[in-house]
């Protein structure tokens, strides 16, 4: 029997790579039918690649101050996608807003992890969603996954988990606790989505039931 080769990710990150390793890990488990092809990350020297390093994955640096506009910077992004023949895009803890050419480039095929339960919480970075989540008094915050679309945090939701807000709970805390759940819901979305059990429908998602095998 043939084998076929598994789907193509490509990682985009921008710091300690957290939600990569867990991607990672997710795949040596099997419990996730694909591999990253290449790690791309906005800055030198983060965590990150030294993950990507280590597991011999492809990567790049792409920042944004030595590009002359934003979609000279998405051009270049999309150019490393094409170039390792990347079937789905995942941000995970990428600190950029994408040019609207890498949305249209990769249109419902690029997913982000955002620390809060959106729609509340939007448009920051963490721990940004964490802070503003205890100044507000929330009893439960949370993660979600969803479809980048042009408009920040606004694209289709696909996975949310929550996560209860301690009365003793710092930004850390929170954010540690929250970090925990990414971790599962991140591959897990990858995974559905793969498997085209996640489809969109007038801009929102849907499960359905008649998935296709990924694996062929």
């Amino acid at each position: 029997m043939s084998m076929v080769s598994p789907p193509r990710l490509g990682v985009l990150v921008s710091g300690r790579g957290s939600n990569l390793r867990a991607i990672l890990d997710a795949i040596d488990r099997g419990s996730l039918h694909a591999r990253v092809a290449i790690v791309i990350s906005s800055k030198n020297d983060v965590p990150a690649l030294q993950i990507a390093e280590d597991a011999g994955i492809p990567w790049r640096v792409i920042r944004g101050a030595e590009y002359s506009s934003r979609a000279a910077e998405g051009a270049a992004i999309v150019a490393e996608l094409r170039a390792a023949m990347v079937d789905l895009v995942v941000t995970a803890g990428y600190g950029r807003i994408f040019d609207a050419s890498v949305v249209e480039a990769y249109r419902w095929r690029i997913i982000n992890i955002h620390p809060s339960l959106l729609p509340a919480f939007a448009g920051s970075m963490a721990p940004g969603p964490q802070a503003q989540a205890l100044a507000a008094g929330v009893k439960i915050a949370g993660c979600t996954t969803h479809f980048i679309t042009e408009e920040t945090d606004a694209g289709p939701i696909i996975m949310q988990a929550a996560v209860p807000v301690l009365d003793d709970d710092t930004v850390e805390t929170l954010a540690e606790r929250i970090l925990r759940e990414e971790h599962k819901i991140l591959p897990a979305s990858i995974a559905a989505v793969l498997a085209g059990t996640v489809r969109v429908v007038d801009r929102r998602t849907i499960q359905v039931t008649e998935a296709k095998d990924a694996r062929s």
